[in-house]
């Protein structure tokens, strides 16, 4: 069995997929727990989705978000054998987020989240989407990734789940609140 404890991280640093350690409150990291954390609120809305085509974007968004971490992980010099993101995952998400907003007439001011749990619950992945793609961008910026896919892909992440968020906030029973 492998040791669960190896005690390397108890100074406030930690490896990556490169040479060497960095602080734990490097950009990077703050990038990954980020992404980390989207994925997590993605696989609570997966679950609460029940069995609806809804599901399986969220699920094959789960693994593309893996993929932008694995290549957010890396050195610049190792981040190529890493790159799964690009054009065709963009355009994948558009394509989910168009056949979405068919389903739904969009609101023509701001709403409130909160309508259904479902609905609160895609606003808040939305919310944290948004605040990685505003922590890649600075890793962009600083020089630290090069494939600009990866913000792309956010930026369009966020598009589509502020249509299934509005979506879900329009299931039976249930009113869009606006601000």
């Amino acid at each position: 069995m492998n040791k669960l404890f190896t005690g390397a991280g108890d100074d406030g640093s930690t490896g990556f997929l490169g040479e060497g350690r960095m602080p734990k409150d490097d950009i990077r990291f703050e990038t990954l727990g980020t992404l980390d954390e989207a994925s997590a609120h993605c696989g609570l809305v997966r679950s609460l989705l029940g069995n609806t085509a809804e599901r399986e974007t969220i699920k094959q968004i789960q693994a593309d978000l893996y993929h932008i971490m694995a290549e957010t992980a890396s050195d610049p010099e190792n981040a190529e054998k890493y790159r799964a993101i690009g054009q065709e995952q963009i355009t994948w998400l558009e394509k989910q987020a168009e056949r979405l907003a068919e389903t739904v007439k969009m609101p023509s001011g701001f709403i409130l989240p909160g309508d259904t749990l479902l609905s609160a619950q895609v606003s808040i992945t939305r919310t944290v989407v948004r605040r990685a793609e505003r922590r890649l961008a600075a890793m962009i910026h600083q020089g630290m990734l090069e494939n600009t896919y990866l913000l792309k892909y956010l930026n369009r992440l966020s598009s589509l789940l502020f249509v299934l968020e509005v979506k879900t906030a329009k299931e039976p029973g249930s009113h869009i609140t606006f601000a």
